[in-house]
């Protein structure tokens, strides 16, 4: 199906469900997104290359090519476009394997379509996100640039997804301060609920399998994680204790 005019960017609607795509298509569009919709894998291969969308909603349980692989072929291409996974089953395995993939948050069925719509904004607004103050961060041979959104190590560039970017970029910013679970997930995920918690702990494992050595994030235990200061930088939040404001 061809995209329809939008404001916001199109959305690649990967489903097989008429109903689900008739009424995920019409909140999109209430919302000021253009719609495409592929009804198996191998269409929405085709179509993300072909249209380039903003981002995907992509069912898991898919004919032809299921979700999980479409999203590793992607991945593997170098095509880093926001993916929101949808899963018929409240199955740990399938979430984590779909964001150890590459996926930047998932939403199980059945599911609210104001509530999809709100995660794929949410992802969005990491991609698109303006930084404010400082644009380039440094931790070591580590190195964040907040406006191109491009992180390399050693002049090397490393690919992240929209959500491991916000999620290293947040901790940075803030070096030394510990963030719990729970306020990663509402400041970079945009929600908060404890179910979620274990989608923190897979990005962060995936932020460090990507850069190695060069990772300044640390696990506090029993709390959650922190960005570690560049060595012999001052503490400029008088001893990097837990963050209350979670900014």
């Amino acid at each position: 199906m061809p995209a329809t005019p939008q404001t916001r960017g199109v959305v690649l609607v990967v489903e097989d469900e008429p109903a689900i795509v008739d009424v995920l298509a019409l909140n999109l569009k209430a919302a000021g997104y253009g719609v495409a919709v592929a009804r198996d894998g191998a269409a929405a291969l085709t179509l993300t290359r072909s249209i380039r969308p903003s981002a995907l909603i992509l069912d898991i349980g898919l004919p032809t090519i299921d979700g999980i692989e479409v999203c590793r072929r992607l991945r593997a291409s170098g095509d880093w476009t926001p993916i929101l996974f949808v899963t018929a089953r409240d199955d740990e395995v399938d979430r984590v394997l779909g964001l150890e993939l590459g996926a930047d948050d998932y939403v199980t069925k059945p599911f609210s379509p104001r509530e999809v719509v709100a995660r794929l904004t949410g992802v969005l607004r990491r991609v698109r996100g303006v930084p404010s103050g400082t644009t380039l961060l440094r931790h070591g041979e580590l190195a964040v640039d907040l406006t191109s959104h491009r992180v390399e190590v050693s002049g090397r560039e490393v690919a992240l997804t929209a959500t491991e970017f916000a999620l290293l970029a947040h901790l940075m910013r803030r070096p030394g301060v510990v963030f719990t679970r729970e306020q990663l997930l509402s400041d970079v995920w945009g929600y908060a609920t404890t179910a979620g918690a274990r989608t923190v702990d897979v990005h962060v494992a995936q932020v460090r399998g990507k850069l190695g050595h060069a990772s300044p994030i640390r696990t506090v235990r029993s709390v959650g994680y922190a960005a570690e200061r560049p060595r012999g930088a001052a503490d400029p939040h008088g001893g990097g204790g837990l963050a209350q404001d979670g900014s």
